[in-house]
């Protein structure tokens, strides 16, 4: 059987910060059998001009994500945020506009996954050999669960991983309190929110606290060592591939 061409869709945040996550999902891709390329002229999904009201920069961007991921079978990022963009967004900002971009939008949302959500229902693989010793919780960023139904793909994927024990917090479906602009544009609202997030998690007496979602992995980082604690800060895939030896838990010095 062929293997998949599967373009990974790297996503900024994990560029700028976060570049092991990118390995890892490349990592867990290949492992599956998928023939994987990076196409090097991806930008922004344009979520942060989208967001923003700002319609006109947003179809700019998706212009050029659709022009750079046209061709390939299956679109993977690593971020229920970014997926959600181009799967949910892209085709509503074109309707009722440019009817050929309005399609090509439409047929690239159709190719476009979450890691997890690729790995556990497209593709039924398992994941490589990993182990990880220790307690871990979970955190559900809010465009995975709520726009793309990813739940389950991630534990049942944490599931297999040698050594670790998954302890579920209170309210894992909770916002963090990032949301992107929200948190900047309002603060004290997002602070609260984190803070009832970081409450839960110690509470789990989980070593390790694991997402999708690089936004929201950072924003939980900061808040948890502002408060001194000890918690290791980790994306999902980084466990999954077997990667954590590849960069220091999100928030610590490299």
């Amino acid at each position: 059987m062929a293997q998949p061409r599967v373009a990974l869709f790297v996503t900024c945040l994990v560029d700028l910060h976060r570049p092991s996550v990118g390995f890892a999902a490349l990592r867990l891709l290949e492992a599956a059998g998928c023939r994987v390329e990076v196409p090097q002229a991806q930008t922004c999904c344009g979520q942060p001009a989208y967001n923003s009201g700002d319609r006109a920069t947003a179809q700019d961007i998706a212009r050029a994500v659709i022009r750079e991921f046209a061709g390939y079978e299956h679109v993977v990022a690593p971020s229920g945020s970014c997926a959600a963009m181009i799967r949910h967004h892209y085709p509503a900002i074109f309707a009722g506009t440019d009817p050929t971009l309005h399609a090509q939008a439409e047929a690239l949302a159709e190719r476009t996954h979450e890691l997890t959500a690729f790995l556990v229902d497209v593709l039924g693989t398992a994941p490589p050999p990993a182990a990880h010793a220790g307690r871990v919780t979970y955190h559900d960023s809010c465009s995975g669960l709520r726009e793309l139904c990813v739940k389950a793909q991630p534990r049942a994927l944490l599931a297999q991983v040698a050594g670790l024990e998954l302890a579920e917090m209170a309210e894992p479906e909770t916002c963090c309190g990032f949301g992107g602009t929200f948190c900047v544009k309002y603060p004290e609202i997002s602070t609260r929110m984190v803070s009832d997030k970081t409450r839960d998690i110690a509470a789990t007496g989980a070593g390790t606290l694991l997402a999708g979602d690089m936004g929201c992995l950072l924003n939980m980082a900061g808040r948890l060592k502002r408060e001194g604690s000890t918690v290791k800060v980790r994306h999902v895939a980084e466990i999954l591939a077997d990667m954590t030896g590849a960069a220091p838990p999100i928030g610590e010095p490299s």
